[in-house]
């Protein structure tokens, strides 16, 4: 029996008594004295704190410092007691992933670890090109058995774990109560149904509650996807494409569509930042008071209510449903391990180290939502206590959104995962805008342009 076994049973031990392995490296960080033990058992090996070739170098996505300003003022501080750490902004925007892939075709890598990379987005990509390596050998097992199992489901590709889950988003529907109230709609009532929701988004106009009804985010990933799972889950071809041809998708368009009909006009425009995918036109009206209803993943409403004068009249429901069976969207934004990056067992003790630390879930899920981040914890161990104990400052929505993980899926992990939403807008868009009347034609042609991209890809 080796160090990692002897110390994997000591820590279920642990685990029992209610002690988790993030809670021994934060002690350890404490105690200062036992670290070089603390460092064996984790299997840091030879590199051990103040040994390793360089420091642990993680990259992170700017969005994640901008949501968690813990992370550098507190927490890597708090790591860096006990293993040198030089944590860097990514050279990434609107998910490129091009730094990477070149370093990688040298050997090398500047950065170990990658926390950013969402699976559906840009994990094939990383992967196909060599660019990334499993998590297998390093992660821990009692990490990999506390994973809400359809985000360790969604981690997993080809049988392998490629990304280590940190923040989980679910597209769910939110209301400013003040402006439905004004509207003579039930604030504490959320719509049912699709026809329901824009029913009433029809009604805060036309009482000129507000001058928009609804909004939501244009991006195929953010709008199609999830209302087309709303329909029905089962919307993939067998290669893992998004069916755009599905009846579903079809449904999701006409929904669309209707939702034009209440909402800004400049609402199919890109983001002003990162790419054009943030900074978007529904962020905005839902921030200034201007629209009632949201379609979003549920930390855009958390963050941008936090504007208002009064953030305690924003409410979060599941998305409306079209029919029994019925679901909607999550994903889970996690950490990547670079295949030429170095600190590599040191990279899965730093992301536990991380993904463990409460501060995290306080900024995120606390009930004075000014500032607060929205993403919800991927492990089963942090909701089962605070369902049987809801801690102070926990709020209410989180468990709200947190029940929405029964009935949602994860987009499918592919190449062209983000990118077919991509290609395939223009035509989905001609409908959206009028140029096409015909919906099953707008999305038969964005199947095809993504068809022609993958054909193309294959050379």
């Amino acid at each position: 029996m080796d160090d990692r076994d002897v110390f994997e049973e000591l820590l279920a031990e642990q685990l029992e008594a209610g002690i988790t392995r993030a809670d021994l490296l934060k002690r350890g960080a404490a105690a200062g004295a036992g670290i070089y033990g603390l460092s064996a058992l984790f299997g840091a090996g030879t590199a051990l704190a103040g040994m390793e070739a360089r420091a642990l170098t993680p990259t992170f996505y700017q969005w994640i410092y901008g949501l968690y300003p813990d992370i550098p003022k507190a927490i890597n501080k708090d790591y860096a007691k006990t293993h040198k750490l030089d944590a860097k902004i990514a050279p990434v925007q609107g998910f490129g992933i091009d730094r990477f892939v070149a370093e990688a075709k040298k050997k090398k890598s500047t950065w170990d670890v990658y926390v950013g990379m969402t699976p559906f987005v840009e994990m094939a990509a990383l992967i196909q090109s060599g660019t990334i390596e499993p998590w297998d050998k390093y992660i821990p097992k009692s990490v990999l058995a506390d994973l809400i199992p359809s985000i360790r489901a969604e981690a997993t590709y080809q049988g392998n774990i490629w990304s280590f889950p940190f923040l989980l988003d679910i597209i769910i529907q939110a209301w400013n109560g003040e402006l439905v109230k004004k509207a003579g709609l039930d604030p504490n009532k959320a719509p049912k149904t699709w026809d329901q929701f824009i029913a009433n988004a029809k009604k805060v106009v036309s009482s000129k509650a507000a001058p928009y009804g609804a909004v939501f985010d244009a991006h195929g990933w953010r709008s199609l996807a999830p209302i087309a799972h709303t329909f029905s889950t089962n919307v993939y071809t067998p290669a893992g494409l998004f069916d755009f041809t599905s009846d579903a998708a079809v449904n999701a368009l006409e929904i669309m569509k209707r939702l034009m009909e209440v909402a800004p006009k400049n609402i199919l425009e890109e983001g002003k930042v990162d790419g054009g995918v943030n900074t978007t036109p529904d962020e905005e009206a839902f921030a200034a008071r201007q629209a009632a209803y949201y379609v979003k993943y549920q930390n855009a409403p958390t963050r941008f209510a936090g504007t208002w004068p009064d953030p305690k009249v924003l409410h979060i429901a599941g998305l409306p449903k079209a029919r029994s069976g019925g679901g909607t969207v999550f994903w889970n934004t996690g950490a990547a391990l670079f295949k030429y990056g170095q600190n590599k067992q040191l990279a899965a003790d730093y992301m536990e180290f991380l993904t463990r630390d409460v501060r995290i879930w306080q900024h995120a899920l606390g009930k004075d939502v000014r500032g607060a981040s929205g993403q919800l914890s991927p492990y089963r161990s942090d909701w089962a206590k605070w369902t049987k104990n809801p801690p102070s400052w926990i709020a209410d929505w989180a468990f709200t959104v947190r029940k929405e993980l029964a009935t949602s899926k994860a987009i499918r992990t592919h190449k062209f995962g983000l990118n077919q939403f991509v290609i395939g807008k223009p035509a989905w868009e001609a409908y959206l805008k009028g140029d096409e009347s015909n919906p099953k034609k707008a999305l038969a042609k964005a199947k095809a342009l993504v068809q022609a991209e993958v054909k193309k890809s294959r050379g």
